[in-house]
């Protein structure tokens, strides 16, 4: 006799896995994934924790509902049978062309949709929930906008950063909506208690806030849902246990086995809504052209860099007085409206701004970083969008995801890294068309400290995007520069 699963429903957040003591550990095991970059993180090495995370609980047998479909995987993998209640099957509500049209028509849009994201609302309704993936300049705010007007139902979106509270008002306003009547908007400082059907939010200023709070909403989205792996954001999915519709929207995963399963269990499965090389192709996005800029070091900075940690060979770097000249003559020598991305506030992007301002005080130059409150910001994305020449001087916190700035011609990394999500995240900054712009240029400065056989940290953290550039197909040409 084969080995049975029994799965049932708890809420939108877990369903209940019964079956033998046996089974239960394989699916434990087959659920279980070591969380990048564990053996860095202070309790790992203590030893006080192992580094893995377990999305199933052999004591109170719950999995995240969302993964319902990979225990269906995991049994036939191994041919074991499965039992699930009515409860556990999606909906599949599928919607004509008819219909979706006079839906369209009811919105009142002022813009048209692309066969795209008519896909991907088919498909969002069809299922109730789902994590999509959606590049940047692909226009996933629209879509976002599209289930709320379709759900009609007490909704929660949750996004990074203060900015994207302002902007996705904003960006529903452009779409035909009256967003000061029906948006809410939380971040720091505002009222969380709205009679608005619609509420937008940092998660940072909610994640807090009790089970009750979160029983009032139908509807929820997470914007830039990448983000979601953080232990705030998935406690704030997990008090939603009466939400039934549950979106995830991003522009890029981080890769990790570990982040897809966690979004897919609090969201529901992925959908690819389409790629930028598509976006690319059919003229929705600006050409790309990426101008890799190693930089030379003298021989005695290497030798003394040779044996750093990364963190202090990152603090060699981002103080280096060449470099950051570099960067400014860079930033000042290009043409249109640039964006300069930092990682530390402080020790590099406040002296970047001095620099890039002493030198020229007659361009319009900004510094944003995550002192800077949400309309301030919003009101220089603003000022940017009509400017021809500006420098931006952005941390990557509060610029490299989601920030919408079409008339940006170039983009400048001026700190090192090695993330998929950020690199990708950062160079979409760039991609959106202007009424005046199709061609964007990413600067990528490297740095060549290398000694004799030894490779630093941030030379190899450059090759790591390379080979990103390489999956993602995009036009690199690498440049050497002394300094």
């Amino acid at each position: 006799m084969r080995d049975k699963l029994y799965v049932s429903k708890v809420n939108e957040v877990y369903a209940r896995v019964t079956c033998e003591p046996s089974v239960a550990q394989e699916l434990c095991d087959n659920f279980t994934f070591t969380v990048p970059g564990a053996k860095f993180i202070p309790a790992v090495r203590n030893k006080f924790w192992d580094g893995k995370i377990r999305l199933y609980n052999t004591m109170t047998a719950l999995l995240y509902f969302g993964l319902i479909k990979e225990v269906l995987s995991f049994a036939a993998s191994r041919d074991y049978d499965v039992e699930y209640d009515d409860n556990c099957k999606p909906n599949l509500t599928t919607l004509t062309n008819s219909e979706i049209q006079e839906f369209l028509d009811d919105c009142g849009l002022t813009l048209t949709p692309r066969d795209y994201q008519i896909d991907a609302f088919r498909h969002a309704i069809k299922c109730d929930r789902g994590v999509f993936l959606s590049p940047t300049a692909s226009g996933k705010s629209f879509i976002i906008y599209l289930l709320t007007r379709y759900y009609n139902a007490r909704t929660l979106i949750i996004v990074p950063t203060t900015s994207l509270v302002s902007q996705l008002a904003s960006d529903f306003a452009d779409y035909g909506f009256v967003s000061d009547e029906f948006v809410h908007r939380i971040y720091e400082g505002q009222d969380k208690q709205t009679d608005k059907p619609i509420t937008i939010s940092t998660w940072q200023s909610i994640y807090k806030l009790p089970k009750s709070y979160f029983e009032q909403f139908n509807l929820a989205i997470g914007d830039e849902a990448h983000l979601f792996k953080a232990k705030s954001l998935t406690t704030i999915m997990e008090k939603m246990g009466n939400c039934k519709y549950r979106f995830g929207f991003t522009g890029t995963l981080d890769g990790s086995q570990t982040n897809k399963m966690v979004l897919e269990g609090l969201f529901g499965p992925v959908f690819t809504v389409t790629t930028t090389a598509e976006l690319m192709e059919q003229n929705h996005v600006a050409n790309l052209k990426i101008k890799a800029i190693v930089l030379a070091y003298k021989e005695e900075e290497k030798k003394l860099v040779k044996n750093m940690t990364y963190q202090d060979e990152v603090d060699f770097i981002v103080r280096h007085d060449g470099r950051n000249k570099f960067i400014r003559n860079l930033a000042l020598s290009l043409e249109g409206n640039s964006l300069i991305l930092f990682q530390f506030v402080e020790k590099h992007g406040k002296m970047l701004f001095d620099m890039i301002k002493d030198k020229d005080e007659s361009r319009p130059i900004f510094f944003i970083h995550g002192g800077i409150d949400g309309d301030e910001r919003e009101a220089i994305r603003h000022i940017v969008e009509r400017e021809s020449n500006a420098i931006i001087v952005a941390s990557y916190g509060t610029f490299s995801t989601g920030v919408n700035i079409r008339n940006l011609h170039n983009v400048v990394f001026s700190s090192p890294t090695k993330s998929r999500v950020r690199t990708l995240q950062s160079i979409g900054r760039g991609l959106r068309i202007g009424s005046e712009k199709t061609d964007v240029v990413v600067y990528d400065i490297a740095d060549d400290l290398k000694y004799k056989t030894k490779m630093n940290f941030t030379l190899l953290h450059f090759m790591e995007r390379l080979n990103i550039y390489n999956s993602e197909s995009f036009d690199y040409k690498i440049y050497n520069a002394s300094i």
